[in-house]
């Protein structure tokens, strides 16, 4: 007997969609379960082959958790947003929302003719204001917010300005960027632009000039991820390290609630080891040592986790591109600069 599948995969497919057969329902008295694929970007003209490698895999065991009784949550979106979708709009002359709409349904068309038990109902596309205005609302209150770590939790900067009404920096015990050090009186002299300046040393959702991947041909910065050799990954243009001002998240004040929080997860030792070096938590000591050149003497300030083995240092390495003060006369002079074998201060 000839197996027709095209007939019969299409019945049913047709009669799952009819049926919402995998639309769920949050008031179930079942048990729960949620199975999340990683959303495709749709900056093509349809699915990559390693698209469906990974889907078939998940909705095999959906299934699976299905048939065991489990009201299993099992969604699907697009990452419709960012580098992907502009670059396929720029290469195809088109205009990004038209290119990334005609390939979310031709997507769309290709995973349900697999068969996917994908519930749609649930479907996200990040480039829909109803899913950004939230990344928007959250990035806001990231921004109107400071971390205490008295109280090991974020707190509105409208009460740390009251406290450097009140006491001054010494008032609070917050995350910043730097230790800045002045007094109530001080704060109150400030005008409007230094004391927004200060509160940007403090606020979770921070203005910083950091050393960042800046690709002039995509005209934007990179992740290390989509870097490989020095060009980036998609489209293989040439990659520049470069000193730039950027929007960044006070992650680092975070790390020890990161790492605690952890714990509880009924997740893999793999995946929470992956997770602790992400996060990247290191305990030990900030040292300056005093390094003189000529006629001139710097601070140069390391970080060691080993601070025991620090007498036993005989030479110490600066990158290509470290603070532009260092002179440059360290790379290519004769005379190399002393450095101190001890420090002068640990923190």
């Amino acid at each position: 007997m000839e197996y027709n599948f095209k007939e019969i995969e299409k019945k049913w497919q047709d009669w799952w969609s009819a049926n919402k057969t995998f639309q769920v329902d949050n008031k179930s008295s079942k048990p729960k379960y949620y199975v999340l694929d990683m959303f495709p970007y749709p900056s093509g003209a349809g699915l990559h082959v390693g698209h469906p490698l990974g889907y078939i895999a998940s909705d095999i065991f959906a299934r699976y958790k299905r048939l065991c009784g489990f009201n299993v949550l099992h969604p699907m979106g697009y990452d419709a947003f960012g580098l992907p979708a502009e670059q396929y709009a720029i290469q195809t002359g088109q205009h990004p929302a038209e290119t990334t709409r005609k390939n979310i349904d031709r997507y769309r068309s290709q995973m349900d003719r697999i068969g996917f038990s994908f519930d749609w109902s649930r479907e996200v596309r990040t480039c829909d204001p109803s899913y950004y205005k939230w990344t928007q609302w959250a990035f806001l209150k990231m921004f109107a917010s400071w971390y205490d770590r008295k109280s090991d939790k974020a707190r509105p900067i409208s009460e740390l300005e009251t406290i450097f009404e009140q006491e001054g920096s010494r008032g609070a015990d917050a995350a910043g960027t730097q230790d800045l050090d002045f007094s109530a009186s001080e704060w109150l002299a400030y005008d409007a632009k230094k004391k927004s300046e200060v509160l940007m040393n403090y606020r979770i959702a921070y203005q910083g000039e950091t050393t960042v991947n800046w690709c002039p041909a995509l005209g934007t910065v990179l992740a290390n991820d989509e870097v490989k050799e020095g060009v980036s990954e998609r489209g293989g243009y040439p990659v520049e390290q470069k000193k730039m001002t950027q929007w960044q998240l006070r992650v680092s004040a975070y790390a020890g609630r990161l790492l605690d929080d952890l714990e509880a997860l009924d997740w893999t030792d793999s995946l929470k080891d992956m997770q602790r070096n992400w996060i990247g938590r290191s305990q030990g000591a900030e040292m300056v040592f005093k390094v003189v050149n000529g006629d001139q003497t710097y601070d140069m300030t390391i970080f060691t986790t080993r601070a025991d083995t620090v007498f036993g240092v005989t030479f110490m390495v600066l990158a290509p591109e470290s603070d532009p003060k260092w002179p440059r006369t360290w790379t290519r002079s004769r005379k190399r600069p002393s450095v101190s074998a001890s420090p002068r201060r640990i923190k």
